[in-house]
C-alpha cells in the first residue's frame, strides 16, 4: 500500500513541476546508497571541492516523500541528474545519469529466483525510457546488468565508479582510525573489515535469530569472546559493517569487545564520511556475495569469503557467476574455527594472482580519476 501511495505521490510531483524551467549549471545527486561506498556522494563531495562554477546539490536519503518543496524544484530544475539505484527525471530533456552501486555477484531482476517477471518488465521499462547514460566499468559489468535489468548496450559508458577514488585516497591515516574505532595506538595493529550482504532475504529464521543474538556471521562455533581474545593476541582490529536492517536487530544487546567494532551510519554521517574513504585502510576483507569485493580487488589486499549459508543463498536468489569457489578469490571458511585459521595465516601473496585476474576482467576502464572523467565527459 506504501509504495502504491508512493507512485501517485511521484506522479503529482511530476505533473506539478513538468514546465520548471532548467538551469544548465545545476547538478542533483539522488544518493539512495548512505554512506557505504555511495558513488553520488563521492561524486557530490568532488564537484563540491573541484568544481565550484556549478551549483551541486545533494538530496537524501532518496527516495523519499519527506522532501521539501525546495528541493523538489531543484530536482525538476536540474539539467543533470545522477541515481545511485533506479533511474529518475521529472521531464525528458534532463539528462539522467545512473552509477548503480556495485559489480553485481548476486542475481536480480530477470535473473533473480525470487522476483517477480511483472515488476522486472517494469523496471526493464524505466531503464529504458529514463536512463540517459549508465556508468560501467567494463563489458563484464555490462553483461552482467543487462542480464538482469535489460539495459540497451549503447546507454553504457566506461567512465569507471567516483568511489573507486576514495579507496585510493583515504581521509584519514591508519594510526588515526584504530585510535578513533578501537582507542589504540598499536603500531602493529592489522584491520580487517567483514561486510556481509543483506540475509534477511534468505527467508531463514534461524540465520536472523543468530544476528540478533550478536553473532553476526551466524556462525553454529560463533563465540565473540574468544574470536576477540584470538584477535587480541593477534594484534588484529576487525570493524563490523552490517547491512542497517541487520545492525537495529542487534544493536542494543552487542558487547563491548576490544578489538572489535560495530561501524554505524551515524559514525560517518557525523564525520563527513564515506566508507570508502576508509576502506583503502584496511588489511584485509571479509564478504560472502557482496559486491564490494570487485571494489576490493583494486587494494590487491587479502580477502576472506564466508559461505556458511551459502546453499540457502544460491537457491533463495543465486548468483549470477558460477561455481563460487572458483569465481571468488580467496579462501572460503564456513565456521569461526576455520576464520580464526585463516586470519592467523593471512597473506598479501596468496590468491596475489587470481585477485588481478577478477579485476583485469572487471575493470577495464582507467583505475584512478573517475570522478574527473564522469564530470568530463558529460
Amino acid at each position: 500500500m506504501k509504495n502504491f501511495l508512493f507512485k501517485i505521490y511521484l506522479n503529482f510531483i511530476k505533473f506539478i513541476l513538468r514546465w520548471t524551467p532548467t538551469d544548465d549549471n545545476l547538478y542533483v545527486i539522488l544518493n539512495g546508497s548512505g554512506r557505504s561506498g555511495s558513488n553520488g556522494y563521492i561524486f557530490y563531495k568532488y564537484l563540491k571541492v573541484n568544481h565550484s562554477e556549478v551549483e551541486t546539490v545533494l538530496v537524501e536519503p532518496w527516495p523519499s516523500s519527506h522532501l521539501s518543496w525546495q528541493t523538489w524544484k531543484k530536482i525538476a530544475a536540474a539539467k543533470y541528474l545522477f541515481t545511485t539505484h533506479q533511474p529518475f527525471k521529472i521531464k525528458k530533456k534532463q539528462i539522467c545519469t545512473n552509477f548503480w552501486h556495485g559489480i553485481p555477484l548476486k542475481r536480480m531482476g530477470f535473473m533473480a529466483a525470487n522476483d517477480s517477471y511483472k515488476n522486472d518488465l517494469h523496471n526493464m521499462k524505466i531503464w529504458q525510457n529514463i536512463a540517459d547514460r549508465v556508468i560501467s566499468s567494463s563489458a563484464l559489468y555490462d553483461t552482467l546488468m543487462s542480464a538482469c535489468v535489460g539495459i540497451e548496450g549503447k546507454k553504457y559508458i566506461n567512465n569507471g565508479f567516483p568511489r573507486i577514488d576514495a579507496l585510493y585516497a583515504p581521509v584519514v591515516s591508519k594510526k588515526e582510525l584504530l585510535n578513533s574505532l578501537f582507542n589504540t595506538n598499536d603500531k602493529d595493529g592489522k584491520v580487517g573489515i567483514y561486510m556481509p550482504t543483506f540475509r534477511f532475504e534468505l527467508d531463514d529464521k534461524e540465520v536472523m535469530n543468530k544476528i540478533k543474538m550478536g553473532n553476526f556471521f551466524a556462525f553454529a562455533d560463533f563465540d565473540g569472546e574468544k574470536l576477540n581474545q584470538e584477535l587480541r593476541k593477534l594484534h588484529h582490529y576487525l570493524i563490523i559493517k552490517l547491512h542497517p536492517y541487520e545492525m537495529k536487530l542487534f544493536e542494543n544487546k552487542g558487547k563491548n569487545y576490544s578489538n572489535i567494532v560495530f561501524l554505524n551510519n551515524s559514525y560517518l554521517e557525523e564525520n563527513n564520511y564515506d566508507l570508502y574513504e576508509l576502506l583503502g585502510l584496511t588489511d584485509y576483507l571479509m564478504t560472502d556475495f557482496s559486491s564490494i569485493y570487485f571494489d576490493y580487488l583494486h587494494l590487491n589486499k587479502p580477502i576472506i569469503f564466508i559461505t556458511n549459508y551459502l546453499e540457502q543463498y544460491e537457491k533463495t536468489r543465486g548468483l549470477l557467476i558460477d561455481p563460487y569457489e572458483d569465481v571468488v578469490p580467496g579462501p572460503t571458511v564456513n565456521n569461526q574455527r576455520e576464520l580464526v585459521s585463516q586470519i592467523a595465516t593471512l597473506s598479501n601473496e596468496s590468491f596475489e594472482e587470481k585477485r588481478k585476474y577478477w579485476l583485469k576482467l572487471s575493470y577495464t576502464a582507467p583505475l584512478q580519476n573517475n570522478c574527473k572523467r564522469n564530470f568530463d565527459n558529460l
